[in-house]
């Protein structure tokens, strides 16, 4: 048998570790003993100097979460937040100690959402184990002693002892079994706007990314894959530029790429340039987006629809409605366009393989190292680095970590750094899937709505990627946000009658999560044509949104929440107009409110959007504040200009002067409601994101009169 770990084996078997101070560690994840004098357990090392290391599993891409959780587990411990640090564990450590940090996975909105419970319970652990080696150092009750900003202090006598003091004596203590912790109602640390513990290494410059790394004897390579999806590599003419200054080498990658390594990544990039290539291009080299439009929108009327949600019969109320209205909606394929691509660096040698890349799934990229380098992942590392982007992007999907380790492979010992180029990135990346959506409802005299149905016809993105966790031909992250219930993504609406179906349609380009995934074009699907219900009935959109919502408390409450910041009733500043949104995702409830105006010759100003959120419990406001307004920024260029359309089988857009991105000139004022209602773990990084468009979008209608009905905007006329 063989003792390579292959990426599915290693993902479904594996199991991690940590190193470090005083450690506190997990099995499932759960308590451990220590490995290291130092450490308390796996999420906790605490230096003789006061300086409290704590270990970070998750990502951090500029989203704020390797803050957010070390202020959970520095809340639980009782820290003082300036000897705060974080440190990154490794997947591989991870794999040797039985996985004590649980997933290194962070998307999804999960980063803290997921793991507050464990880690908290970390902190609370590393407390409980500094007060009882305090306790044991006075000959005194536990229950005596108590924990506060990095100090045990022993209540009766006044005593204390610094936590770098305990540290030894405490990383001999068993761990705790019952471990009991905070209620929210009484954080200190946690819950506030603290400071970023990350903020400084990027303002100075010391923080070093994927693309910045730097190792002795390093060489760099450039890489071109098959333009068009589905094609491979057919031959290639080295002897073109194996004489061009620098380079070293020209190499076939799997079967459908090429690269060139060379002393530095401009001259293996230049050299990649010049490089003589044919391709097989393959059965998909006459496909464009006109006939993948052609097939999607079949889908909309087609019989092999899986349904998502269902409620009565829709199809039978809207006939029998005194009125019907009805719409189709499109959403394009999109790029992720981090502002740092692809890269990583690999060494490699007959016994060992080490990896250093931005990823948003450490153990991932591990299982991709052991299996490109015919190791066994024991015999693999991955350093994760911080991102320049992630948004998805980087975490179901490593083709870049097996793209340098096979390069890697024909120089063992020496390390070697892929970048892609932008256009390497932006025509082979993992999109945003292409999707129609056809919406019906019907209207009783009175105006009140008596069924929808909602039929998407597209592409998912769970059968381009875990094919095996397709049911009966049913993806369920198609629904997002739609859901019959649920604590992920329910739909508030309460429908008399209601139906929800996919006619699954798959084209050949790669489909991806990208930040917000589904819930992105289901809330525009959703909140334009419920806009569009209420002006059809003559109704307030508004009113109608509470009527509709009447039965989900939540849903209504952010929704009120944004009406009410916003100024939803009153008179808004001359030549502006607003629009409404909300809906649920990823856990959280979210609504918003975009104010804007259109000039005679059709130039939008989006002027400001309110956001309301309640994620159930606010780790950081500050973060969360920054968060909504990033995923508007991040929302908004995509509305407005982000659209990838295919021709002769590959992607047209190569850089960002054919897809551009919101400039800062052009971004809104954005104000954040936050309605932390308690009780519940939400996700932030994607929810909000969901509703800036329909925001904006109803808005325009306001405005205009005009609904845009496919995205992007840029597409459009607005002129009146």
């Amino acid at each position: 048998m063989s003792t390579v770990t292959t990426r599915r084996e290693f993902l479904l078997t594996s199991g991690a570790a940590t190193a470090g101070g005083l450690l506190v560690g997990f099995q499932v994840p759960g308590l451990a003993q220590p490995v290291q004098p130092d450490e308390l357990n796996a999420w906790v090392v605490v230096k003789p100097d006061d300086t409290i290391v704590i270990r970070i599993a998750r990502s951090e891409m500029g989203q704020g979460t390797l803050t957010g959780l070390a202020q959970l587990v520095a809340e639980e411990m009782e820290c003082d937040w300036n000897q705060v640090t974080t440190e990154y564990p490794t997947p591989g450590q991870s794999l040797a100690r039985k996985r004590p940090w649980g997933s290194f996975s962070t998307g999804g909105s999960r980063g803290i959402r997921e793991s507050q419970d464990y880690v908290r319970k970390g902190g609370a652990a590393a407390r409980m184990l500094l007060v009882q080696a305090a306790a044991n150092e006075w000959k005194v009750e536990a229950a005596d002693c108590q924990a506060r900003e990095g100090v045990v202090v022993h209540k009766p006598s006044g005593r204390g002892l610094r936590y770098g003091q305990l540290a030894a004596a405490a990383a001999q203590l068993p761990a705790p079994t019952e471990i009991p912790l905070k209620d929210p109602k009484s954080w200190r640390l946690a819950g506030r706007p603290m400071r970023r513990l990350d903020t400084k290494a990027k303002l100075n410059g010391s923080q070093v990314y994927g693309m910045d790394l730097k190792l002795h004897g390093m060489l760099n390579a450039a890489i071109k894959d098959c333009p068009v999806f589905g094609g491979k590599l057919r031959s290639f003419d080295a002897t073109a530029v194996l004489q061009r200054p620098g380079v070293k080498k020209v190499l076939k990658v799997g079967d459908t790429a090429v690269a060139v390594v060379a002393d530095t990544w401009w001259r293996a990039k230049t050299a990649l340039d010049l490089l003589p290539i044919e391709w097989a291009e393959g059965p998909n080299a006459g496909l464009d987006s006109a006939q993948i439009a052609a097939t999607l929108k079949a889908g909309l009327e087609a019989s092999d629809a899986v349904v998502g949600s269902s409620k009565g019969d829709a199809r039978a109320a809207i006939a029998a409605s005194s009125r019907r209205v009805e719409a189709v909606y499109g959403y394009p394929y999109q790029n992720h366009a981090c502002m740092e691509v692809m890269n990583a660096t690999a060494r490699w040698t007959p016994e060992r393989c080490e990896v250093w890349t931005p990823t948003q799934s450490g153990e991932a990229a591990l299982a991709a190292t052991s299996e490109a380098a015919g190791l066994p992942a024991t015999a693999c590392e991955v350093y994760k680095l911080h991102l320049g982007g992630g948004f998805g992007r980087r975490g179901a999907t490593q083709d870049w970590v097996t793209q340098v380790v096979k390069i890697a492979r024909e120089f063992p010992g020496t390390p070697v750094k892929l970048i892609w180029s932008r256009e390497e990135d932006m025509q082979h990346g993992r999109y945003h899937p292409v999707t129609q959506c056809k919406l019906s409802a019907g209207l009783d005299a009175e105006g009140r709505v008596t069924g929808l149905h909602m039929r998407i016809s597209g592409q998912s993105i769970v059968a381009g990627l875990f094919p095996q966790n397709i049911r009966e031909g049913k993806d369920p992250a198609v629904f997002q946000g739609l859901n019959d219930g649920g604590a992920e993504g329910a739909l508030g609406y309460k429908l008399p009658a209601l139906l929800i179906d996919h006619a699954m349609r798959n084209p050949p380009v790669p489909p991806g999560f990208w930040r917000g995934v589904n819930l992105n074009q289901n809330a525009v699907y959703l909140e334009c044509f419920i806009d569009e219900v209420a002006h059809a009935a003559k109704r307030d959109p508004l009113a109608l949104r509470r009527e509709l919502l009447a039965g989900s408390p939540r849903h209504l409450a952010v929704l009120n929440a944004v009406a009410e910041r916003a100024g939803w009733g009153k008179q808004a500043p001359k030549g502006r107009y607003r629009g409404l949104a909300q809906i649920q995702g990823f856990g959280s409830y979210v609504a918003a409110c975009a104010e804007v105006s259109v000039s005679k010759k059709g130039q939008l100003k989006i002027h400001k959007i309110t956001a309301a959120t309640d994620p159930g419990h606010a780790v950081n406001p500050q973060q969360i504040a920054a968060q909504v307004e990033g995923s508007f920024v991040y929302g908004l260029s995509a509305a407005l200009f982000g659209e990838c359309t295919l021709k002769n089988g590959r992607i047209e857009q190569s850089n960002f002067h054919d897809y551009p991105v919101m400039k800062m000139a052009d971004c809104p004022a954005v104000e954040t409601v936050l309605v932390p209602s308690g009780g519940f773990w939400g996700g932030v990084g994607e929810p909000t994101i969901a509703v800036a468009a329909p925001a904006v979008l109803n808005a325009i209608f306001a405005a205009t009169g005009k609904r845009i009905r496919e995205l992007p905007l840029s597409k459009h006329s607005l002129a009146t």
